[in-house]
């Protein structure tokens, strides 16, 4: 492989990895989104950018004149990068849906729509899929609906020429919105790196099960295998050597990777014992803040410091140990889940697989995630030998966020504070996502990355004032090195 950003000059390497970071944060750059100047950034640099994006994780990058596409090979489903409604919830598997009928059916409109006119284009379609249809008269599809359009709006395949979609949305009777229809980012938003109408699995639309074989050279192998090693660092808050597999381990290894990596992205490599990290501590490449703010992140983080502490304890008082599901068990967890939303075997069913317990399996231009560092518990050998992790149960999970919340609850959310189970759920949710537990039946594992924060503690701030002051959310002081406090996509 050539030298990564070999045609860049050291005075503007900066700026180069700053366009590599945008594009890989956002896939999809328009000339609104993510912001008016990206787009610029980007093509200023395209060239170079084709060139190591498709050497180093086997990337291409499209552009036309209004947009930059970025094509990513994926290994796995990421359910960590949904799409986001206009209040910021997760679309579930009814707005993945409308969002993919409306590409379809602006694709038979010409230059402007009324959303009345493409609401009644969609459900025409919607009618169609079993359990899915769109009744204009219901509130809920209105809304449902207009967030997917809204999606389309913020990312400029549509404009809103005149009127109002919220107005249409409370009333479409008396009100009505008016777009304008951008043929070429709404390709760009619908670029599938493979033909849909036949596929029978989600699976099919990963590039893992095509790795190389013995029959393309060892060169052309090792050429895939340090890709896809690239790739699991840059998308994941930890690379572990346990989960990689055995074709994978040297690369992981290998000094290049960290070279490639930190000269592309201009982020620094961790390599501990359990494994490897892309450490983005300013969150200029990171989807995800953690610890961050709000009531789900604080509990996350309180409730990774009792687990951390836990996992210390020995003899008698020693948590279980237990092997994780591998990577391979987990993805066709995963894959069965949105396999069994499929309805039957067309190019609808290709396209809006998810449903409402796996719609974030990824998101709609599979974008990546990216996290960063972690401390270890202890060194390991490094022969290969079945990995085991301190097991701790749904009970004792339960009773931990009870303490929480009895002590910092002041700086929690009413609504979250007043429903535990559904706190616990999101806030295991966020530290699976961020790779310091797995969920597993019964409760949870406790993986290395967890040791960083150990030790964390909390303080409810309040103010001194004549009347009875608002909650604040808890304001964690971390006592662990705190230099990597997102390590976050």
């Amino acid at each position: 492989m050539s030298r990564v950003a070999e045609g860049v000059s050291p005075l503007e390497l900066a700026d180069y990895q700053k366009a590599v970071r945008l594009v890989l944060r956002h896939p999809l750059v328009t000339p609104g989104y993510p912001d008016k100047g990206a787009l610029a950034i980007v093509r200023r640099w395209a060239g170079q950018l084709r060139t190591d994006l498709v050497e180093v994780f086997g990337y291409r990058l499209v552009t036309t004149a209004d947009t930059a596409r970025l094509q990513r090979a994926q290994d796995g489903l990421d359910a960590t990068r949904p799409a986001l409604t206009r209040a910021g919830r997760p679309f579930d598997r009814r707005r993945y849906a409308y969002l993919v009928l409306t590409l379809a059916a602006l694709g038979r409109h010409s230059a402007q729509v009324a959303l009345g006119e493409l609401a009644d284009a969609v459900a025409a379609d919607a009618v169609r899929v079993d359990g899915l249809g769109l009744d204009t008269a219901r509130k809920p599809d209105r809304d449902a609906f207009v967030d997917a359009v809204t999606w389309l709006t913020e990312r400029g395949a549509l404009t809103l020429a005149d009127g109002s979609a919220t107005a249409w949305a409370g009333d479409p009777e008396r009100a009505e919105a008016l777009y304008d229809i951008d043929r070429e980012i709404l390709l760009a938003v619908h670029h599938p790196s493979r033909v849909l109408q036949h596929l029978t699995s989600v699976t099919a639309l990963l590039d893992s099960a095509g790795a190389l074989g013995m029959s393309a050279g060892r060169a052309a192998q090792r050429r895939d295998q340090a890709r896809r090693a690239r790739r699991l660092v840059l998308e994941n808050p930890v690379a572990y050597y346990a989960e990689a597999g055995p074709e994978l381990l040297g690369q992981l290894r290998a000094p290049a990777l960290a070279e490639d990596l930190e000269r592309l992205t201009g982020l620094t490599v961790e390599r501990r014992a359990e494994g490897v990290a892309l450490i983005d501590t300013s969150g200029r490449l990171s989807d995800i803040r953690f610890p961050g703010g709000g009531t789900v992140a604080q509990a996350a983080l309180l409730l990774a410091a009792r687990i951390s502490t836990a996992v210390r304890r020995s003899g008698r008082h020693a948590l279980e140990l237990l092997p994780p599901p591998t990577t391979a068990e987990r993805l066709a967890a995963r894959a069965g889940r949105i396999d069994g939303a499929l309805p039957t075997p067309s190019v609808i069913a290709g396209s809006t697989a998810p449903d409402e317990a796996a719609s974030e399996a990824y998101g709609p231009h599979g974008e990546h995630r990216v996290h960063g560092t972690y401390e270890t518990r202890e060194e390991v050998g490094e022969e290969q030998r079945e990995t085991r992790y301190p097991f701790v149960t749904d009970a004792w999970l339960r009773g931990r966020l009870k303490e929480i919340t009895g002590e910092y609850g002041a700086g929690f959310a009413a609504d979250l504070r007043g429903d535990p189970d559904r706190l616990l759920d999101q806030a295991l949710g966020l530290l699976a996502a961020m790779s310091l537990i797995v969920r597993v039946d019964g409760g949870a594992l406790a993986l290395p990355l967890l040791a960083r924060y150990r030790g964390v503690t909390a303080r409810v701030k309040t103010r001194a004032a004549a009347r009875p002051p608002a909650p604040l959310p808890a304001q964690p002081a971390l006592s662990a090195d705190d230099s990597a406090k997102d390590p976050t996509p």
